[in-house]
């Protein structure tokens, strides 16, 4: 995907997570967006500086850099839901692009990716973005609201 389209991503996926964990739309809906709207855009937009430096789709599509960004507020105590971006940024280009990312590099530089995506060009890019960000919601709201019992809550909640 494109830039603009994981900055759509990362707007959408903002507003639906307030919607998703707090339906009502009153003020923790509010907060709720507002809280994660930034860091989710940012974190969407992050790994892409690797067309600048590196090796793109590698050098900061990957794992590793998945996992220390979601560690890093549990250290430093800033960053939090920026890692939510990044892990939506990663779904987008494997998913909704042709190329794929290389997950594991630096210990492979193998790219997966799946085969019904569409170039960062096509004209259907922002319509994938968007049915991409749906499917995530949906999922996030199964997980929250149908199968709570079978997800810890303290798992859940930590991951927001």
């Amino acid at each position: 995907m494109n830039k603009g389209d994981h900055i759509l991503n990362g707007i959408l996926l903002a507003i639906g997570l307030g919607y998703v964990l707090y339906p009502s739309g009153g003020v923790e809906t509010l907060r709720t967006i507002a809280a994660v709207l930034i860091p989710v855009v940012l974190g969407a937009l992050f790994p892409d500086v690797d067309t600048d430096f590196g090796k793109h789709r590698k050098t900061l599509h990957n794992i590793p850099v998945l996992a220390l960004l979601y560690v890093f507020p549990m250290y430093f105590g800033n960053l939090q839901y920026v890692w939510i971006g990044v892990a939506t940024h990663y779904v987008l280009d494997v998913v909704g692009s042709k190329r794929g990312i290389a997950l594991f590099y630096p210990l492979s530089d193998q790219e997966y990716g799946l085969p019904v995506g569409v170039t960062t060009v096509s004209k259907y890019a922002s319509t994938v973005t968007v049915v991409i960000t749906l499917v995530e919601l949906a999922a996030i709201a199964v997980v929250v609201h149908v199968a709570p019992q079978y997800v810890p809550t303290d798992a859940v909640s930590g991951l927001l």
